[in-house]
């Protein structure tokens, strides 16, 4: 994306802040748009960083050069391409309101995100390590993650395997398991103790009690579920709208239930806070200490 976006830079002939919308599809690389201007991931990164972008980008626009902003100190003489250890961890999360959004037949739309725009804002969750400040996003965006109760987990056969280690530490945190047939079997396979609920669909003629009314009436606290195709996709629709509709917390990919999983502890420990200035601070002795070393290691 890197060096698109620098294509595309060079060949509008912009100077200053550029704004694209990438997608990927299949492994192909598309373009969604590009604006010649900020956007709103400008001043997340210019507090995540400690760098006034939009200030800087101002003064390139005007004729300036990023040689002249590094030695008048706007900008840092490092090229930004490594972090150094000990520099703070900056989590953006989006808040998507999914309970807002509604069909012409006015369900819940399916919170399965796409390229389309849904986040009504953003929030920043900055700490010394990725897991609280995933956690600290969390609180700010939803109020927070339930650190016990029961999850339900039903996921695509593609992500069965990625399933067993977060399922395995919820179970060590505390959390009661349920599952789909399909799912509970590779987890008790791996030794992780869950109960079996029946999907939607497999109670419409028989009747009986499935996973969406169990959510509906407040028997599950985390929700896991992963798309699929035919059939399972519309049982994960009515999941995922249930999750929706009773405000539980909802992970659609294995990344964001790895990165859930690793911020529990951290929410349940509380958190410390502390001014950007001080995050700043942090970084640039970070920066310092490692430019120490780097020059003895050159001796």
């Amino acid at each position: 994306m890197r060096v698109a976006t620098l294509a595309i830079a060079e060949g509008v002939g912009v100077r200053g802040l550029l704004n694209v919308q990438f997608a990927i599809s299949a492994g192909v690389l598309y373009v969604i748009e590009a604006n010649p201007r900020a956007s709103r991931t400008v001043p997340f990164v210019s507090k995540a960083l400690g760098i006034p972008l939009a200030k800087a980008a101002s003064r390139i626009m005007v004729g300036a050069t990023i040689d002249e902003l590094k030695n008048e100190g706007l900008l840092p003489m490092s090229d930004g391409s490594r972090v150094p250890m000990g520099a703070p961890v900056a989590v953006k999360e989006a808040v998507l309101p999914f309970k807002r959004f509604r069909t012409k037949e006015g369900k819940i739309v399916d919170s399965v995100l796409g390229p389309e725009m849904r986040s009504t804002g953003e929030v920043m969750g900055i700490d010394k390590d990725f897991p609280t400040a995933f956690a600290k996003s969390q609180a700010a965006a939803y109020g927070g993650m339930p650190t016990s109760g029961t999850v339900f987990i039903s996921v695509a056969d593609a992500d069965k395997r990625a399933v067993i280690l977060p399922a395995h530490r919820l179970q060590q945190l505390g959390f009661n398991l349920m599952a789909t047939e399909g799912t509970a079997e590779i987890l008790s396979r791996n030794g992780i103790a869950v109960t079996i609920v029946a999907k939607y669909s497999e109670t419409q003629d028989g009747g009986g009690q499935n996973v969406v009314d169990l959510i509906n009436d407040g028997m599950i606290d985390i929700v896991v579920n992963t798309p699929s195709g035919g059939a399972a996709r519309a049982d994960g629709y009515e999941i995922r709208a249930a999750a929706v509709a009773a405000d539980k917390a909802l992970f659609t990919t294995m990344a964001v239930l790895g990165a859930a999983v690793s911020g529990m502890d951290a929410a349940d420990e509380g958190f410390e806070v502390r001014s950007l200035q001080e995050y700043a601070i942090d970084r640039q002795e970070a920066l310092s200490a490692e430019a120490a070393r780097a020059l003895e290691a050159a001796r």
